[in-house]
């Protein structure tokens, strides 16, 4: 796959790996790279998305947007709205719960968007957003 713009990389803490395994390759619906013992590389829709083994850490930090108690790290990826909601029912589908429903946040605003957010097995925050009109990306 080649790409006309960057690609991030991102390493993440998880204490299982297994889990880790069913989570991001059959409930998100990544594909496999390269492993070992304590680490695998996921394709994340071309990113370059690592899952590191690292029992003991700790999480639970939140911050306040639009009336939710956001997770604090998190990460995700800016999806087309299609995407989002066949996404979104592919957690339903798997019995993942959210830990911020998919809603439209900041409706009628600049930066309007569908918005999720769930943890991975190992607590892990992820949020999932679409925007039907992408300039409404960086918008202020």
């Amino acid at each position: 796959m080649t790409s006309s713009l960057p690609r991030f990389h991102l390493a993440m803490p998880v204490d299982d790996l297994a889990a880790a395994a069913e989570f991001y390759g059959s409930v998100v619906g990544c594909e496999r790279g390269r492993s070992s013992d304590t680490w695998i590389d996921w394709n994340l829709r071309g990113h370059q998305f690592v899952t590191h083994l690292a029992p003991g850490r700790s999480v639970g930090m939140h911050n306040p947007v639009d009336g939710h108690d956001v997770p604090v790290p998190h990460f995700g990826l800016i999806l087309e709205v299609a995407d989002f909601h066949a996404l979104a029912d592919r957690f339903r589908a798997a019995g993942t719960p959210f830990a911020i429903e998919p809603y439209l946040r900041f409706e009628g605003q600049p930066g309007e968007q569908w918005t999720m957010f769930l943890h991975d097995p190992a607590g892990n925050a992820l949020e999932f957003k679409a925007f039907a009109d992408e300039a409404q990306i960086f918008a202020t």
